[in-house]
């Protein structure tokens, strides 16, 4: 095991939690800057219908992924119950197996994608003047998607393991080489043409397989998780079976979260691909106030699954009360700062008025939602760190799709209201979810399903 692990089990409770979520804050205002480099260059050098039509493409994609990307949640519980219960040849062996398992998926889940993207488009109703710069970003990103289920299989590997440094160091290569090579391929030069959004999606799955090469030279060279040997390679059906059990309901979660996504893209592209631009430029810019609150639940995870591993539960109720002091902390520092520079920020991607007051309107709403979203993340990740991936799962249900999207569906065909009402709904959904994840929490019903413990303990 290489150094960068850390022993949740010992220790401060809240300087752990300080010095694992650093990293994991750091990489997810990366991963924003990642994908707004695209927005960036599309929004300023291709006009709206280019912006438009990259930000549309967003939820299509997570829409196919997510089910997928939700395994990795039991990648992340096991190895981290494993490593508490200080089982390490057991957790090398999931380390093997969900690497192969993730791979012949990602290889999959591409062809299906890349033959249903027209259709996908059609049916959140794509305008005209967007469908085909969408479907030609969506095609190249589709293509690739093994390089990112590789780079985010190894990184919940790590983070179980309680590192989030090299995964942020990963990331950080990913995100250098989007920055090099998006102006290049969007705009051409030299014998490289002019790609436009399609180049954006080019840029983005190079860079994406670049992380992931170097994530799995690390996992097998510097932590010695991954072995080459034959035996390891071959898939263990028992055991992908409990990452399934586990890891299913965290990716119907997942893409509950992003049909939800789809959902209300497909109220607010009622009213036309300007109120798209603006939406999505302010969603770009969203994710990163957003990415304290998603810390704080990834944050949690790990520690609750090692000391539930290690029959700590004693250190488990410090974690939660922690996270919820730190995330809701940084949250609402960054609410406020949302809500008095939404219009600044809004400028950075466009020049078209009507495309900034409609992101900028969206930004000020969103900013609300914040420390609602922070600490329903902080529960979640308990639940998800005990392996009770079934209640978050069903938390997200009602939340969205009991609350949210119905909310938005009436608000936005109330006159005076439009595309406000979606904004308004957009709020009321973490709210919802905030209350479900308090009151099931408070059951303690989550402890029993913990899938590993240290039998001395």
């Amino acid at each position: 095991m290489d150094s960068g692990s850390t022993d949740f089990t010992q220790g401060s409770i809240p300087r752990h939690l300080i010095t694992f979520s650093i990293p994991l804050l750091l990489g997810n205002f990366l991963q924003a800057a990642y994908n707004t480099v695209d927005s960036f260059w599309v929004g300023r050098y291709l006009g709206p219908q280019a912006l438009a039509a990259v930000s549309v493409s967003s939820p299509v994609i997570f829409s196919l992924i997510s089910l997928v990307l939700g395994l990795t949640v039991a990648v992340t519980v096991l190895v981290a119950q494993l490593y508490g219960a200080g089982d390490h040849a057991r957790m090398r062996h999931v380390v093997t197996n969900s690497l192969v398992f993730l791979t012949e998926i990602g290889i999959i889940l591409s062809i299906i994608g890349v033959l249903s993207k027209d259709a996908l488009l059609r049916l959140i109703n794509v305008p005209t003047d967007v469908f085909k710069p969408a479907s030609d970003y969506l095609v190249i990103f589709l293509a690739g998607l093994v390089g990112m289920f590789l780079y985010n299989a190894a990184s919940a590997i790590l983070r179980g393991l309680g590192d989030s440094r090299t995964p942020l160091r990963f990331l950080a290569y990913a995100t250098v080489t989007n920055i090099i090579l998006d102006p290049i391929f969007i705009l051409g030069a030299g014998p490289i043409p002019r790609m436009e959004a399609a180049g954006a999606a080019l840029a983005t799955i190079l860079a994406q397989a670049f992380s992931a090469v170097i994530a799995l030279i690390h996992l097998h060279k510097v932590s010695g998780l991954l072995r080459i040997e034959h035996d390891w390679w071959r898939l263990d059906l028992p055991l992908l079976g409990l990452v399934t059990r586990i890891g299913l309901p965290a990716g119907v979660q997942q893409t509950l979260v992003s049909l939800s996504g789809l959902a209300v893209n497909s109220i607010v592209n009622r009213f036309g691909s300007i109120a798209m631009a603006g939406y999505g430029a302010g969603l770009r810019l969203d994710q990163f106030a957003f990415m304290p609150a998603m810390s704080s639940g990834i944050a949690v995870t790990s520690p609750v699954g090692q000391n539930l591993g290690a029959g700590r539960d004693d250190r488990v109720s410090e974690s939660v009360r922690w996270g919820v002091i730190l995330g809701g902390g940084i949250t609402a520092v960054m609410s406020v700062a949302v809500l008095a520079g939404s219009a600044s920020l809004i400028s950075v991607f466009t020049k078209n008025a009507d495309v900034f007051s409609i992101g900028a309107e969206y930004l000020r709403y969103a900013a609300l939602s914040y420390i609602p979203y922070a600490l329903m993340f902080t529960l979640s990740g308990v639940l998800r760190g005990a392996g009770d991936t079934v209640a978050s799962m069903l938390s997200t249900l009602i939340s969205l799709w009991l609350v949210r999207v119905p909310t938005a569906a009436m608000l936005s065909r109330l006159p005076g209201l439009g595309l406000r009402g979606v904004w308004v709904a957009i709020v009321a959904g973490p709210v919802s979810g905030t209350v479900i994840n308090f009151v099931y929490y408070r059951t303690g019903l989550w402890k029993r399903r913990v899938v590993v413990r240290r039998q001395d303990g």
